[in-house]
């Protein structure tokens, strides 16, 4: 029998000992230096700085590595873009970037995470190098995860699932699912069409501070709006529960307000929840227990920018320090869960 998603996840962090999620975020005016972006750019940015602002806009960054670099990226999968585009060129050295990240962080991770707009910002080119990041990913082992946080009307919606399980081939994606059931069936039918494998994650309480002003406004029938999303996203993942006890309808609860933890875990018994808001965002993996309830596969600790720039914090080599950060929060969660 083909094993169901929960037990596929199950299984790949007790093989990883990681439940730890490399959030993947590419800022073109602040990639890593030496990641393949070519010789002399200046598209990695000025991490001294320590801020993006620093960095100067991507549209700059565009064309500083166009001017340099004669629009490619050495040894990068991502082609120019027609007529040799500074976009293809900067689409080339994020992927470039992006490997380098996933080579120095990923053997401490069971996932990789990347956020569709960093890429789709860049065009057809940003396209090619997302295709490209999630098959190295793919390479080391790491499930994959689209961060688009999609939803829409069902027609809409099936459109969108077929991009993202037929097309990327993800293993999971994050939805939106303010507009309802049928905006997010199309989703979980386009997962299940692909792969038993595959599944959704519903964003129930997210990790934004803007977050409290919808999500937990009181509902007329009592309750907050979080609450009634997850009793959605545990109504639509019954009857797809593994022998892990994981479901294929996870749910996004972002770890910076770890006090409705112990609610959603009530909620959502089987869902495997992502933890957004570690590191940059204020979140502790310490504050996380009640996620890991169901199991080691019950939380998974996403972190984007702590990883990435570790190095603007600790100093030293981005990938050295990178590494360090993510087998730093593998520990916690491991020893905690």
């Amino acid at each position: 029998m083909t094993p169901s998603f929960g037990d596929i996840l199950a299984a790949r962090v007790a093989e990883r000992q990681s439940q730890v999620v490399l959030g993947i975020d590419p800022d073109p005016g602040a990639l890593w230096p030496r990641a393949g972006v070519p010789a002399g750019s200046h598209a990695a940015g000025s991490h001294a700085a320590g801020s993006h602002a620093a960095a100067g806009s991507h549209a700059a960054a565009e064309s500083r590595v166009a001017d340099d670099a004669g629009g490619s990226a050495s040894g990068g999968p991502v082609a120019k873009a027609p007529g040799g585009s500074a976009r293809g060129a900067v689409a080339a050295a994020v992927a470039a970037h992006c490997r380098a990240l996933i080579d120095a962080a990923g053997p401490a991770c069971v996932a990789v995470k990347p956020q569709l707009a960093c890429f789709e910002r860049l065009g057809a080119p940003g396209w090619e190098a997302l295709e490209a990041t999630l098959a190295h990913a793919r390479r080391q082992g790491l499930l994959t995860i689209a961060d688009g946080k999609r939803g829409d009307i069902d027609v809409s919606a099936a459109a969108y699932g077929q991009a993202l399980f037929e097309r990327l081939a993800v293993d999971l994606a994050t939805v939106n699912p303010l507009l309802g059931r049928d905006a997010v069936e199309p989703f979980l039918e386009a997962a299940r069409a692909r792969d038993p494998r595959a599944g959704v994650l519903l964003l129930v309480r997210t990790s934004n501070p803007g977050a409290a002003d919808i999500q937990d406004l009181e509902l007329a029938a009592g309750g907050p709006v979080w609450e009634r999303l997850a009793a959605l996203a545990d109504e639509l993942g019954a009857g797809h529960v593994g022998d892990s006890g994981i479901a294929d309808v996870g749910a996004v609860v972002g770890a910076t307000e770890p006090r409705h933890l112990a609610r959603a875990r009530e909620l959502m018994p089987h869902a495997a929840f992502l933890l957004p808001g570690v590191g940059a965002q204020g979140g502790r993996v310490q504050d996380l227990a009640p996620a890991f309830a169901p199991g080691r596969a019950g939380g998974l600790v996403s972190a984007s920018r702590s990883i990435a720039g570790a190095h603007l914090v600790a100093g030293g080599d981005p990938a050295d320090c990178a590494r360090a950060e993510a087998e730093r929060l593998r520990g916690l969660a491991w020893e905690l869960s």
